[in-house]
């Protein structure tokens, strides 16, 4: 078996256990809890380094495990039971070894946080509106598959078919650090149920995360001039259910044209709030990665979703075919992506950003 304190070196487990003896000292101070903005990032840095030492030391049991095992195997001789469990030892063991290096790459300033996930539908009419609705099913199975929970903060109904726009709040353990890798332009080559003919069609659809920053926004100040506030009715599925009133909040802020909404509550109240929140979210993200100190210095370009600017391709036909332009991991089990399976897509893309 592999030597697990090799993998502790290379995995930087002694430097990991330091530092959460001086998060966990830091914060039993009460001057931790006098207004202090970075007390969320600080909880996600902790949580985040004990989920790595947590796995290395199961790492270690199991390591510790197959050891004797394999002594037992020695000892009365192979047989198909003893070489069996050992051998699925390894197999777990290898697996152990895989989710600690993935998690090793999730270190970044917001990887630990929850995240707002849209999707908006793009070039390619009723089937582009169609395919955002099927990457929804195949983003939620796999958010099952991966133990998060989300919640409907906005969707926008196709005009005949599908959806124009959703936006779910996804809470898990590192939410955003691992959905991130998805955002971008995806492409659907299929024979489209739309068209009388049979003809192929291409669609597109965009994937944009944003991480929840539950902070106090006290120190991000917008300029109330910038914003347009718009309410509205509801337009989701619901039935008798849905909102009968102007409850849904749109709020735009004008300088940069980015966009914020919700339809989440009942509330109006409630969906401004959210709907801010999001919004400074976004404008944060915005801001970093331009690297502007201030926001009326932001001029966001986004890239038309269509053709050309897609970062995979989902091909239904001739052939069957999910292939990343990035990474050029590629799998033949297009069944098995739209249900959901979409690790190694987003494991590829975290080794390549590393």
């Amino acid at each position: 078996m592999t030597n697990c304190s090799i993998l502790g070196t290379i995995f930087e487990i002694t430097q990991k256990r330091a530092k959460i003896q001086d998060l966990e000292s830091d914060i039993s101070q009460d001057s931790f809890w006098e207004d202090n903005p970075n007390a969320q990032g600080i909880f996600s840095d902790l949580t985040r380094l004990k989920g790595n030492v947590a796995d290395y030391d199961s790492l270690v049991r199991l390591g510790d495990d197959a050891e004797v095992m394999l002594e037992l195997v020695k000892e009365i001789g192979e047989t198909d039971e003893t070489v069996a469990e050992f051998i699925d030892y390894v197999r777990r063991f290898s697996e152990r070894i895989d989710a600690l290096e993935i998690r090793s790459y999730l270190s970044e300033k917001y990887d630990a946080f929850p995240c707002y996930f849209s999707l908006n539908a793009g070039a390619g009419g009723t089937d582009a509106q169609d395919w955002t609705e099927m990457m929804l099913r195949m983003y939620t199975r796999w958010m099952d598959r991966n133990g998060f929970s989300y919640t409907l903060v906005d969707e926008t109904p196709g005009d005949e078919a599908g959806i124009k726009s959703v936006t779910l709040q996804v809470t898990g353990e590192f939410a955003y650090g691992l959905l991130k890798n998805e955002i971008g332009v995806h492409r659907l080559v299929r024979i489209s149920p739309f068209n009388a003919n049979g003809k192929r069609q291409t669609s597109f659809a965009a994937v944009d995360v944003v991480p929840e920053i539950n902070q106090d926004f006290s120190d991000f100040q917008i300029d109330p001039k910038d914003l347009r506030v718009d309410t509205y009715r509801s337009t989701g599925a619901g039935g008798q259910h849905i909102n009968k009133t102007d409850s849904a909040v749109r709020i735009t802020h004008l300088p940069t044209g980015t966009v914020a909404q919700s339809q989440a509550s009942r509330s109006q109240i409630s969906n401004r709030e959210t709907a801010l929140n999001l919004l400074k979210a976004r404008l944060i993200q915005l801001m970093e990665q331009q690297h502007k100190d201030h926001i009326e210095e932001i001029r966001g370009v986004e890239k038309d979703i269509a053709w050309g600017n897609q970062i995979r391709n989902y091909v239904f036909h001739p052939y069957k075919l999910v292939k990343d332009t990035r990474t050029g991991v590629e799998s033949t089990d297009l069944q098995g992506v739209m249900d959901g399976e979409l690790e190694q897509f987003i494991h590829a893309h975290l080794k390549l950003a590393k």
